[in-house]
């Protein structure tokens, strides 16, 4: 399900005031350097099972031909590996040549590239392969990886010669301050735990502008940045850099003026040629809790039009029911999940989008747009009940179909009285059948209607079992897609280019800091 286009011959409109701003805000990177805690050796080339070394013996450990060695740096970092590299025996007389494969999670150095067949571009795999003319010698690598453990294989050299690791390290990049942060002693382990995760997971995607992964894609998107704005405004508090982002999804554009899904920075910043109907939806809101932080009276004056344009575009995408017709449908992300109707959803997304849209007109005193806005809420509020509530069965139906999602953007949206929003969240806690939630990205929003609708308990029961089942399974940031049932799942085809340090899932230290913590400080 590629939700991709290809636009021949696309020229995004650009605004040079606002380009010229965002970069004004570029933020400063800070660089740590790191070094391997442990290592071990595959038994195998493709193999799970390790025999465990001593880091100290790494200067004495050497490769010949075929041998392999797996470095643990202890934690996820993002950043460029320096080798020292000498020999033993002979003088070489012939290159190594090296295999090296990061890796984020330990499942990935058993996974087999060759085998890969989706449909996102193996460039994204994170292997090298390296001649080595003169040793000793100093390694450098010029691009920047994400990971966690990192495989040598000494794929071929001569017999003459054996080759030494000498040292590893890694120097970091990132514009996050972890230390500034501090740690959360709620006195529950698993909490503390995954609210730790959180705050790693974010500051890994955050460079000169939030990246939604720091393996792949490496660029801003707007669904990303609003789950990762929630968060790092009860953490890092480093609202240049969200300013930075809005600026940038504002200064380049669909020539119609629509924002796109995702924006390039370098080597200069342009609007990718995909659009997605929700996630331009999420500007406006992104705008204006941005402005709910900061009461930034510039960002409001600068950005102001461009979020109602989103708005506009959204309200001319009706049919004759008045909900958002299925072309624009189509354009719909929600989840990573090819059954599910999003017909519902993307009505609700509009309706949700709406609310926000509203407290910017009035934040800027533009009331004629305010109660316009307000009139169509109304109306799309109501065509949304007369299609989608299900009197008899108590919850949203989108075309025939019962899904969480339905249930959670119509809840958030306030589609429904509150006594309907209660019944379609219990609706979807029942659900043991349809379509399944299938990333972080659609859990915050399940996690988030729950609280709606005063389910806490269930909703602090589910942030446990999702974001605490990845944790169970060896996560050191939280990852892009996660299903625990069907840990191998991947929506591209193949799990060895999923990102296992994903922006859209950094949101349950949000979730704990702003609902959770004041009642478990309660119950303590």
């Amino acid at each position: 399900m590629a939700l991709i286009s290809i636009i021949e011959d696309f020229h995004p409109l650009a605004n040079e005031k606002l380009l010229s701003r965002a970069e004004e805000l570029r933020p400063i990177l800070r660089h740590t350097i790191r070094e391997p805690i442990g290592g071990f050796r595959l038994k195998e080339r493709y193999s799970p099972e390790k025999d465990e070394i001593v880091l100290h013996q790494l200067p004495h450990l050497s490769l010949g031909k075929g041998e392999n060695l797996c470095l643990d740096f202890g934690e996820h970092l993002v950043g460029y590996l320096t080798l020292e590299l000498s020999y033993t025996g002979s003088h070489p007389d012939a290159p190594a040549f090296l295999k090296l494969k990061f890796a984020e999670t330990l499942g990935e150095l058993s996974e087999n590239s060759q085998e890969y067949d989706g449909w996102l571009s193996r460039s994204w795999i994170q292997e090298e392969y390296l001649h080595v003319d003169l040793l000793p010698g100093r390694l450098v690598l010029p691009r920047r990886y994400a990971f966690r453990y990192l495989k040598i294989t000494m794929m071929d050299t001569s017999p003459k010669y054996k080759l030494l690791i000498k040292q590893a390290e890694c120097r970091t990049e990132s514009s996050a301050d972890l230390s500034a942060v501090r740690a959360l002693q709620s006195g529950d382990t698993q909490l503390d735990r995954i609210h730790a995760v959180s705050l790693k997971t974010l500051a890994n995607c955050m460079q000169e502008e939030f990246e939604d992964g720091p393996k792949r894609d490496r660029r801003l998107w707007v669904g990303d940045l609003r789950l990762m704005a929630l968060t790092n405004a009860v953490s890092f508090r480093h609202f240049d850099l969200v300013k930075r982002c809005l600026y940038l999804f504002g200064g380049s554009r669909f020539p119609d003026g629509r924002v796109s899904a995702n924006v390039f920075t370098r080597p200069a910043v342009e609007a990718d040629d995909t659009f997605l109907f929700d996630y331009a939806l999420l500007y406006t809101v992104t705008l204006e809790e941005y402005l709910q932080d900061t009461n930034d009276s510039e960002a409001l004056c600068d950005l102001y039009d461009i979020a109602m344009q989103q708005i506009e575009y959204a309200l001319r995408q009706l049919d004759e029911s008045g909900t958002v017709k299925e072309e624009a449908v189509k354009d719909c992300f929600i989840d990573w999940c090819e059954e599910l109707d999003k017909t519902a959803c993307a009505t609700a997304v509009l309706l949700y989008a709406l609310r926000y849209a509203r407290r910017l007109a009035r934040r800027k005193n533009d009331w004629s747009q305010a109660n316009f806005l307000l009139q169509q809420y109304d109306s799309l509020r109501q065509a949304a009940m007369r299609r989608f509530w299900d009197e008899e069965r108590q919850c949203f139906v989108s075309n025939s179909q019962v899904s969480a999602a339905s249930q959670v953007w119509m809840t958030l949206a306030d589609a429904g009285t509150p006594e309907q929003s209660g019944r379609a969240m219990r609706k979807a806690l029942s659900l043991t059948e349809g379509p399944r939630m299938s990333t972080p990205y659609m859990h915050h929003y399940y996690v988030t209607a729950l609280l709606r609708v005063g389910l806490r308990e269930e909703a602090e029961e589910h942030l446990r079992h999702y974001w605490g089942s990845m944790l169970d399974a060896g996560a050191d940031t939280f990852w892009e897609c996660w299903d625990p049932e069907h840990p191998e799942r991947s929506p591209y085809g193949g799990s060895v280019v999923n990102s296992y340090c994903h922006a859209w899932s950094c949101t349950p230290a949000y979730l704990i800091e702003k609902y959770l913590l004041e009642t478990i400080n309660k119950e303590d």
